[in-house]
């Protein structure tokens, strides 16, 4: 991850084995859900935390996804836990790689300041680069 995030041509996954050389697969988690409401972001940060155990694994936060990041969320009259700060755990379990791209931030008003981790910001060319660098994507 750059030490100043900003939009980045190609994403690295760190390995250049292709899919049949590599002992597992990879995967990339996509969450797409905003953190409340539903069981969908919660769930899939389990699922990453529990993949990340056995093979690589990358998070990609698109669309309203991206609300699973924001900081300073207050779930007290949603009787919801904001598990948003979960996310800073995810180094210790070897999740490194988060992404999202620069114009979900756009759309939505927002920069990584006003997240609890600091993704990748990618353009739409290397979100397609991304997608096919996986084995397998899973959608939350």
């Amino acid at each position: 991850m750059p030490a100043n995030p900003g939009t980045q041509n190609a994403p690295s996954i760190g390995t250049t084995a292709g899919p049949a050389e590599r002992p597992n697969k990879t995967l990339l988690f996509v969450q797409s859900q905003a953190p409340h409401g539903t069981l969908y972001g919660q769930e899939g940060l389990d699922a990453i935390m529990m993949g990340s155990a056995f093979t690589e694994c990358a998070v990609l936060f698109v669309g309203d996804g991206i609300y699973q990041l924001l900081a300073n969320q207050d779930t007290s009259l949603l009787a919801s836990r904001n598990y948003s700060v979960s996310y800073r755990a995810l180094a210790d379990y070897g999740v490194e790689k988060l992404y999202c791209t620069e114009a979900d931030l756009q759309q939505r008003g927002l920069t990584v300041a006003d997240l609890v981790v600091t993704p990748c910001v990618i353009d739409s060319r290397a979100l397609q680069a991304l997608m096919t660098s996986f084995d397998v994507i899973l959608d939350f």
